[in-house]
């Protein structure tokens, strides 16, 4: 099996061969940028030496009666999914969580016994067969294909993590890294709780009461929020770029949540439900330092709770497209996946999504921002209208200006199963 690192000519592809199952599961990490724990991951191959294409990712459902039809729909997506490569020779399946409780790694791939051949036959009914099928579980390996005890004991093998294995030397000549397991790449952005969470909530009703009302009115009301929510924005990106962390270090995330107040962040989030404002925040994405954006967009979708889950779409959308910029697409799908979970709706998030799985070109959306973040300098700013930013001017316009209960905030409405489709390593 062949693992290509650059979408080049075939002459000037580096490639690795992966000649056992143990190296297949050591290697899903790198093509993947992450240890996918709680993840069905199937991998199109193509050709006499099993060259990689597409893949799959997606979450194991808790409930075993949705498994035949995931299967089968996991099975079509990738096997019909538009590919340079054309229809895929076979496919490599791995089943990846980690035991529950007293639960052993034996018995976990016991219990993801049915799983995997529910994969198996539905790739079989698409007439492409599943080559190999593993379980990952507590750092151990199992497959479900070979009988061989002497290649696949049956207690498993041990995965090797020094760094050592075949792809892990070919990924650090290449610059590929693991960012972290999937669980804590998504926990960077997970809400706030406890008493923090509840004083956001309260601001965030208290903003919507204040500033929905000025940006529904059709008139200048809206573009003066929208003004205060650039200028407060701007000013919060300049508070990270003054406070420098090391982005990809977690423990860096409780202090960037000291950076913001609750009113703050609320007014922000509120602000950026407007697409107009949204999409003068992207144009930010060149002009500052990426990683105090980073660092800002998932700090404020951190600060989506209870009701408001759904307000999380736009920082966390923005927050993609930071990563998708700067190269990062493993860390770019988790964010907009995310998106897609708080708001299944949210077409920004949709597109780029779509865009990133197919990895096409985003150099053209940079651009684009470009250009707009010029055209938008060069125009005479407006005189700003009174009153303090977020808080609305002193003479409210008329209209129900109360604020927003929590079962008045747009809700999450429904859940809409989503995969990470055609990744590359």
């Amino acid at each position: 099996m062949t693992q290509h690192t650059q979408p080049t000519s075939d002459l000037l592809e580096p490639h690795v061969t992966l000649r056992t199952p143990a190296q297949l599961a050591e290697a899903l990490p790198y093509l993947l940028g992450f240890h996918p724990d709680d993840s069905i991951v199937l991998i199109a191959m193509h050709g006499g030496r099993g060259r990689f294409g597409g893949r799959l990712r997606i979450g194991i459902p808790e409930s075993e009666t949705e498994w035949p039809h995931l299967a089968a729909e996991l099975a079509d997506c990738l096997v019909n999914a538009p590919s340079r490569f054309g229809r895929p020779n076979g496919i490599a399946a791995f089943l990846c969580q980690d035991p529950r409780g007293d639960e052993t790694p034996a018995r976990t791939m016991e219990r993801l016994r049915p799983l995997a051949q529910h994969l198996r036959t539905a790739c079989g009914a698409q007439d492409v067969p599943v080559f190999e099928a593993l379980c990952v579980s507590g750092g151990r390996w199992f497959s479900y294909c070979c009988p061989n005890p002497a290649c696949c004991p049956p207690e498993g093998g041990e995965i090797n993590r020094d760094g050592t294995s075949v792809m892990a030397v070919a990924a650090a000549y290449a610059g590929i890294r693991v960012r972290g397991s999937l669980r804590e790449m998504r926990a960077r952005f997970a809400p706030l709780t406890g008493a923090r969470s509840e004083a956001q909530e309260t601001a965030l009703d208290t903003a919507c009461g204040e500033l929905v009302p000025r940006m529904l009115d059709g008139g200048a009301g809206s573009g003066t929020v929208r003004e205060e929510t650039i200028a407060l924005a701007a000013a919060a990106l300049q508070r990270f770029k003054d406070a420098p962390a090391e982005h990809d270090d977690p423990t860096g995330d409780a202090h960037d949540d000291t950076l913001l107040g609750d009113e703050e962040a609320a007014a922000v989030l509120i602000g950026l439900q407007d697409r107009d404002t949204r999409d003068i925040a992207a144009e930010w994405q060149e002009e500052c330092d990426q990683a105090a954006a980073l660092r800002l967009w998932r700090a404020l979708a951190r600060r989506c709770v209870g009701a408001y889950a759904g307000y999380a779409a736009p920082p966390l959308t923005l927050a993609g497209l930071v990563c998708w910029l700067a190269g990062d697409e493993p860390s770019a799908r988790v964010a907009f996946g995310l998106a897609l979970e708080a708001d299944p709706d949210y077409v920004f998030a949709q597109l780029l999504h779509e865009a990133c799985n197919h990895h096409v070109d985003p150099e053209p959306l940079r651009r684009r921002l470009r250009e707009e973040h010029a055209k938008r300098s060069a125009r005479p700013a407006r005189p700003p209208r009174p009153g303090r930013a977020g808080t609305g001017p002193k003479g409210r316009p008329s209209g129900d200006t109360r604020p927003v209960t929590r079962t008045t905030a747009r809700p999450r409405t429904r859940r809409r199963v989503r995969a990470d489709g055609d990744e590359r390593a």
